[in-house]
């Protein structure tokens, strides 16, 4: 960790400069959700652990869940309350498919690169789908399709080369023409790729979920609980927060989604925001054959997938504003311009905003997350940027963290960093 850089015996970070507001502002659907509550400790005096996870998100739940499960001893803290941040904004669309195409990829990183980066992310997968089903998380999850739509970005050929190329290294994608799209989902484009391997899920409940089954195996949680000062050290990491109080451990994980603090790498992606609404309620009749997550090679791309009771939900209108204030005065008219775009996709339902939210993500160029030992603080790893595919980029984190803090090296780790 760190190579052969020295590394200062007191190292002082101060203030996390990203506020809460930046992450996400109106109204989630998962906010009216049941069982997002997960129990914490207010009270700090004195820690040590194993490892200290920082942010208790999606990506933080899933990596303090990891390590419990192996045997590690973990604590984990948050300025906020556990699931109230960046995860709130999710739509949690569950795919191996990155916003950057397989070709795409092979022609920007390698194609040797690209293959391990799309491989991992299909496992990926269907290992949250086995930690959900071992440890009976209760958080809406379903298997689903995927249907990728020709667009303005990319038309019917690149999708029937990528398609070709997803085959040749093993995963479940296969081209449609447009005659086979309008027969199968009524839908007017002029090709698609329908790929097996997805999923829908809750976000807010898969990760308190995780928290949960984390605090049964010995893993304590402290909210709100900010950490102000880093002092690394040649044994672990001190992290002291807002009134005083030290966390002392071997490591620490620095999982806190867009609010990176002084020391973590900012220059490895770019914050973007984006939209998303849901329906009021459906029948269930309503919907298209299987469910299927629908999203579009198109700039801006739009992406759909249905919930448990009966909505649709649609998410996409990026864009590089990132003023919180002018984010959220935008909510308004994008959700508009989210919902023509779902009827103009899906005409003949009688469709209604009944929620409307924004919020961050990041955006790399190779459309790869960042996750690797913080280069400026020694014993502490960064999980950044897991953007587009979030939670399935939070599972690779995950393993990743586990053979770190185990003195092991994972076998894709330099794809991420």
């Amino acid at each position: 960790m760190g190579g052969t850089r020295p590394v200062p015996h007191f190292l002082e970070q101060v203030d996390v400069p990203t506020p809460k507001k930046d992450l996400r502002g109106g109204r989630p659907l998962w906010l009216d959700t049941p069982r997002i509550d997960v129990r914490y400790r207010t009270r700090l005096t004195q820690e040590t652990c194993d490892v200290a996870v920082v942010g208790a998100g999606i990506s933080g739940a899933l990596v303090a869940l990891s390590l419990a499960e192996h045997g590690h001893d973990v604590v984990i803290v948050d300025r906020g309350e556990p699931c109230r941040g960046s995860t709130l904004a999710s739509t949690a669309m569950i795919q191996f498919e990155l916003d950057t195409p397989l070709v795409e990829l092979a022609d920007r990183k390698g194609a040797a690169a690209a293959r391990r980066a799309y491989l991992r992310s299909f496992a990926a997968v269907r290992t949250l789908g086995a930690i959900i089903e071992r440890h009976h998380l209760k958080c809406g999850w379903k298997e689903r399709r995927a249907l990728y739509l020709a667009g303005n970005e990319r038309g019917w050929r690149a999708l029937q080369d990528e398609a070709a190329h997803r085959a040749r290294i093993g995963l479940p994608s296969t081209f449609l023409t447009s005659a086979e799209v309008a027969s199968a989902y009524g839908i007017d484009r002029t090709g698609a790729i329908i790929s097996d391997g997805a999923a829908e899920v809750n976000p807010a409940q898969l990760a308190a979920e995780c928290l949960r089954t984390a605090q049964r195996l010995g893993a304590r949680l402290y909210s709100p609980r900010e950490v102000k000062k880093v002092h690394p050290h040649p044994r672990g990491v001190d992290l002291e927060t807002g009134d005083g109080p030290m966390i002392s451990a071997r490591r620490a994980v620095f999982a806190t989604g867009y609010a990176v603090i002084p020391g973590l790498p900012r220059d490895k992606f770019e914050r973007v925001s984006t939209w998303a609404i849901a329906t009021k309620p459906l029948p269930a009749d309503a919907f298209w054959p299987g469910r299927c997550l629908i999203w579009e090679a198109a700039d801006p791309y739009l992406y759909v997938r249905t919930t448990w009771n009966n909505r649709i939900l649609a998410g996409g209108e990026d864009s590089k504003l990132n003023s919180p204030d002018r984010r959220d005065e935008a909510t308004p008219m994008k959700a508009e311009r989210l919902l023509a775009k779902v009827k103009a996709l899906l005409p003949g339902r009688r469709l209604e905003i009944d929620y409307a939210w924004a919020g961050a993500f990041a955006d790399s160029p190779t459309g790869l997350p960042y996750m690797a030992p913080a280069p400026d603080l020694a014993n502490c790893f960064a999980v950044l940027g897991c953007g587009g595919n979030g939670i399935t980029f939070s599972v690779i984190a995950a393993e990743v963290v586990q053979a770190w803090a185990e003195g092991r090296a994972d076998p894709d780790a330099k794809l991420f960093q």
